[in-house]
């Protein structure tokens, strides 16, 4: 997993409406972009996406968490109340990956890679320094 040093503060982050809001302590993985159709459909966007072992993020409100089963191996976590896509996660993997767009700022985080760059909308296109993958290497 990419670390950034981030470990000074607890990372706070919630959904638009407050449904859902979390905190996470310790490190978090830096940002990867992902490109694939379903995160496109998921977001109305790419996705970016942070991560951290579950076991260090803690809810102080998920009333409105609800989850959605993406793949056969793999699902999504949204507020059921203002849809903010919020999370994914692979089926028995202990990292959570966490939307970066929901943490609160600064989060010192920077964009390591984008993945899928082959399934990419026809409406963008990438004009930055960061490594881009055609797939993924082991996780988006």
């Amino acid at each position: 997993m990419i670390e950034n040093a981030t470990q000074q503060r607890p990372h706070r982050g919630r959904c638009l409406c407050g449904a859902v809001r979390f905190a996470v302590s310790g490190t978090l993985r830096e940002v990867v972009s992902c490109h694939c159709g379903q995160c496109r459909r998921s977001h109305g966007h790419y996705s970016a996406y942070t991560a951290a072992a579950q076991e260090r993020i803690a809810f102080e409100n998920d009333d409105g968490l609800a989850w959605f089963r993406s793949s056969a191996r793999a699902r999504r976590g949204f507020c059921n109340r203002c849809g903010s896509s919020l999370f994914w996660e692979l089926d028995d993997d202990p990292v959570l990956r966490i939307a970066a767009g929901a943490l609160e700022s600064p989060t010192i985080l920077t964009t390591a890679r984008h993945v899928f760059v082959d399934d990419k909308g026809d409406y963008y296109s990438l004009d930055d320094d960061v490594p881009a993958e055609p797939r993924s290497m082991l996780e988006r």
